[in-house]
């Protein structure tokens, strides 16, 4: 095998191994289709059912959410979040999905005031977008 061959066939190695960890990576990438300064994030439970419980979140309230929780009535999930929150004006992509084939649930939010607000009857399932208005 030549050099130029050899080379080659590391390179196509390389790429192909730094391609594998970043399909198995555990944060989410940023979702492609997203306005400039959102943010992704997909939560690590899912329902086996073929459901699509991914719901752009945005926050159109005034106030920096803290906290998201969503909750089908077995109790509340937890930080939808994760430690970042969500500022005024932005949105945010959530699986709203606790893993118990539910697609209707209460969804709570907790402003950087220490204020919360409760909205249900949210259909995770058939939504794409939920508009977080005070």
């Amino acid at each position: 095998m030549s050099l130029i061959s050899r080379r080659f066939l590391s390179l196509a190695l390389a790429f192909s191994l730094l391609g594998a960890g970043w399909a198995g990576a555990t944060s989410s990438p940023a979702d492609p289709k997203a306005a400039p300064g959102t943010i992704t994030r997909i939560a690590a439970m899912q329902s086996r059912d073929a459901n699509n419980r991914n719901v752009r979140v945005h926050n159109q309230t005034g106030l920096a959410i803290v906290a998201l929780q969503a909750s089908s009535g077995s109790g509340w999930t937890g930080n939808l979040l994760g430690s970042s929150g969500l500022a005024a004006g932005r949105s945010v992509v959530v699986a709203i999905d606790d893993g118990t084939g539910a697609c209707r649930y209460a969804v709570r939010a907790r402003f950087d005031t220490g204020e919360t607000l409760e909205r249900g009857g949210i259909n995770s399932c058939q939504i794409a977008d939920y508009y977080f208005t005070r």
